[in-house]
């Protein structure tokens, strides 16, 4: 693999913020299914990929709308 580019379990993360999910449970459990996490290392994963450059390299789209999200939910803490 290229140093630059992501490991499976990477883009796995990306393809799955890319989706939409219908009613509670759905996202958790698609986390559980297809990547075989726990949602708790999967958010954590997921906050650490959105500061990787390769990630924005990768996927700017999702990343710039996640990044978006974090900031606003910082904010209102």
């Amino acid at each position: 693999m290229d140093p630059g580019e992501l490991a499976e379990r990477e883009r796995g993360i990306l393809a799955l913020e890319r989706r939409g999910f219908s009613g509670p449970g759905a996202k958790e459990r698609a986390i559980r299914e297809e990547l075989g996490l726990a949602p708790v290392r999967y958010y954590q994963l997921l906050n650490a990929l959105l500061d990787d450059p390769r990630a924005l390299a990768s996927d700017p789209v999702t990343v710039n709308r996640l990044r978006r999200l974090r900031e606003s939910r910082r904010a209102e803490r």
